[in-house]
């Protein structure tokens, strides 16, 4: 009996702790929006801080007589390795950017060609996106040989920094999304990136954590991150309707991805430090 009732117990505080996550971060993000619109502004070797006061008087260009991005006017690039990481890791953060007005880019930087998909996962992607409220014409897929979709294969870190870059100048953007640090495509850690542009990476997490879809909530909530996105269910079902979207994917292991996937409804971030370097554009 007493196993019973702690059994109970434990059930109903850990579904109130979800219900307080899901209560206070609707009444936070408006904070957590605010601290990707306004721009971080590092001179040398100073230190990113999302929570920093930031001066008014500071500018998107430090060289230009520009105001600052407003919430209105965020620019957020997300960077990805294959068709269906946008949906698979980063749809919470697309869907409550999209839903605060900001302006998202993709850049994908492969066509998931491995099994000679190419063209059609080009097709799924675009799909998946107009389901998660990225503009086709936003969306940016890279075709080049020396980025094939060969796990065995390592990506040219100098051509990634340069599209990455590009990207960032063409589009004004604000802040950059992509993997964590042990990715490939985060070799662009040394990128010369402008004044005022943020880089966040994605936290990679246990397995256990990885996979206890809803329940990790608390968890991800306690633990510090700079950035973070969380996800109702509504929201939740346009995240399942975009991965539905990548259908040569679809394997038995991707259906219960969709099921019991954390990433399915949380995105927690940690901010890199920029600095100012010299890069050459290809």
């Amino acid at each position: 009996m007493f196993v019973f009732v702690t059994i109970i117990f434990v059930f109903v505080a850990y579904t109130i702790s979800i219900k307080f996550v899901f209560y206070r971060y609707s009444q936070l993000w408006r904070h957590l929006r605010n601290k990707i619109s306004t721009p971080v502004y590092t001179v040398g070797n100073a230190s990113f801080c999302p929570t920093q006061e930031r001066s008014s008087a500071l500018l998107r260009n430090s060289g230009e007589d520009k105001p600052r991005v407003t919430a209105s006017e965020t620019r957020a690039l997300l960077v990805t390795a294959h068709p269906d990481d946008e949906c698979m890791f980063f749809a919470p953060t697309v869907l409550k950017l999209v839903e605060s007005q900001a302006a998202v880019y993709l850049l994908c930087l492969s066509t998931g060609n491995y099994n000679n998909q190419g063209l059609q996962r080009k097709r799924e992607l675009l799909d998946s996106c107009a389901v998660l409220g990225i503009p086709s014409d936003h969306v940016t897929i890279i075709d080049d040989k020396e980025l094939p979709d060969d796990p065995a294969v390592q990506w040219s870190t100098a051509l990634i920094s340069s599209l990455i870059l590009k990207h960032i100048r063409n589009y004004s953007i604000s802040v950059v999304l992509t993997f964590d640090g042990s990715g490939v495509i985060l070799h662009f850690l040394n990128l010369s990136v402008p004044t005022g542009c943020q880089i966040f990476s994605l936290h990679s997490i246990s397995l256990l954590r990885k996979y206890v879809s809803v329940l990790e909530l608390p968890v991800s909530w306690l633990l510090p991150s700079d950035f973070c996105c969380i996800i109702g269910w509504e929201e939740y079902k346009r995240a399942k309707k975009a991965m539905l979207c990548h259908r040569s994917q679809l394997l038995w292991f991707r259906r219960l991805y969709i099921l019991f996937s954390r990433y399915m409804l949380v995105n927690t971030f940690q901010g890199i430090t920029v600095e100012t370097k010299n890069v050459k554009i290809y």
